[in-house]
């Protein structure tokens, strides 16, 4: 009661003096040297507690933030090319059970348990367990460290389904989960049966009994883990090809001198023979001028028919064309060599160059030391004058077209020149378009 009447006299007291009460005196008094200042408070920000009623008491609850849902990739936000390089190293089946085998093995019971049954089911129950995870958990990995096809990019999926074949890769994949879940399944049905044992000897039989269960149901299916070691070999072999460096894409026919050009024009040494689809997939090799280092792509060739039609690698061409920002080097043979005609030639490149229009082009009339004055023609070609251009085109390609031999190192020159300067202005592009992403 004191300390509520001196706050209030306190207050009432208009010169500052403090007023105090003493226990030697009644009444308050004054200390003529007390003044008051005023106070300054300094808070900080106080924590509170939710709580919830349950069951007549309080319960604090924890106020957990609203999850972000997880944002599906969008076209735009699909991954890069370069995701086969970054795939696990998958061991061949028969060393995974191998090495789950041995470790098992070297698996000993829990310390201090003086009874024999319960020390040996005790052990019989660890080692299956053991091997139950020494064979999962490398098949976990596989599966969740694959990249989900179709967030990959357009170019790298096209690749996965013409090589693979369409559905391959996601069926191996399914079926080495699938093996997981059943190793799973029968390591921990027996390490259950182990670990009931009555006695040393039914311990010892079902721990033999449970290895023998899990190595036949792990043989049944490591054909599959097989499947994607080759899987992953083939994938991880195929040519990255970087997308913000201009790329040189060499086109064609099958045999018309494709892999030769690109021999002369960049480090890749492909194959070069005088039969057809000797280019049996994509070949990256690299042109370096002037410090700049561009990509050139060899392509497997293409025949006259429609997409329907063709085989595997005729849709890769198609597909790095589809999907990679790339210039073409398109070559002709007109000499006749290359086992395609040159009418047949002539449909082929009408095609891909109305369908490929927005890319910078460059044709090739290669071999140009076999061509003939006249024109060569097959006995499949008709017999019509009337198609100035086919004829046109027979005799010397299409317009603004570059003759050139390997052989006789004609116009060789010209033709590096050429493919610079292309290069160039397709680098100039993809500056040009990846501006217009940032600024989108």
């Amino acid at each position: 009661m004191s300390r509520a009447c001196s706050l209030f006299q306190l207050c009432q007291n208009p010169n500052g003096l403090l007023l105090r009460s003493s226990k030697f005196s009644k009444g308050p008094y004054l200390i003529p040297s007390a003044r008051i200042y005023p106070v300054l408070c300094f808070s900080k920000e106080i924590q509170t507690s939710a709580y919830e009623v349950v069951k007549g008491s309080y319960v604090p609850t924890a106020l957990v933030k609203p999850e972000s849902k997880p944002k599906d990739k969008s076209p735009e936000n699909l991954e890069g090319v370069g995701a086969f390089q970054k795939l696990p190293m998958v061991m061949p089946s028969v060393d995974i059970l191998y090495s789950a085998l041995e470790k098992a093995k070297r698996i000993s019971p829990t310390k201090g348990i003086a009874n024999i049954a319960k020390r040996e089911r005790n052990r019989g129950a660890k080692q299956l367990d053991a091997l139950m995870k020494e064979l999962a958990v490398p098949l976990r990995t596989y599966s969740e460290n694959f990249p989900n096809k179709k967030y990959l990019h357009p170019y790298e999926r096209s690749l996965i389904e013409l090589t693979l074949g369409d559905g391959n890769y996601e069926e191996v994949l399914g079926k080495v989960d699938s093996l997981r879940k059943k190793v799973v399944s029968v390591g921990k049905e027996h390490a259950s049966l182990c670990a009931k044992s009555l006695s040393k000897k039914e311990a010892e039989e079902r721990l033999t009994e449970g290895i023998k269960k899990v190595e036949e149901t792990f043989n049944r299916g490591g054909k599959h883990v097989d499947d994607l070691l080759h899987i992953a070999k083939t994938l991880r072999a195929m040519p990255v090809v970087d997308l913000e460096s201009p790329t040189l894409c060499l086109v064609g026919a099958p045999n018309v001198g494709k892999s030769s050009l690109v021999r002369i024009l960049s480090t890749g040494k492909p194959e070069v023979c005088n039969y057809p689809f000797t280019t049996r997939g994509i070949l990256m090799g690299h042109i370096i001028s002037n410090h700049q280092t561009f990509q050139v792509t060899d392509t497997p060739g293409l025949l006259k028919r429609c997409d329907e039609d063709r085989n595997n690698l005729e849709k890769l061409t198609l597909a790095v064309l589809s999907h990679l920002p790339t210039a073409i080097l398109y070559v002709h043979d007109l000499s006749g060599q290359c086992g395609t005609s040159p009418s047949d030639q002539f449909v082929i490149y009408k095609e891909i160059k109305e369908r490929f229009s927005e890319h910078l082009w460059l044709d090739v009339v290669s071999k140009c030391d076999l061509l003939q004055k006249s024109p060569v023609l097959f006995a499949t070609d008709k017999g019509d004058d009337s198609d100035l251009e086919l004829e046109r085109y027979r005799k010397l390609g299409p317009d603004g077209t570059l003759h050139v031999s390997v052989t006789n190192e004609v116009g060789l020159t010209e033709l590096k020149s050429r493919v610079h300067e292309m290069l160039n202005s397709q680098m100039t592009r993809i500056q040009v378009q990846e501006k217009l992403e940032v600024l989108t």
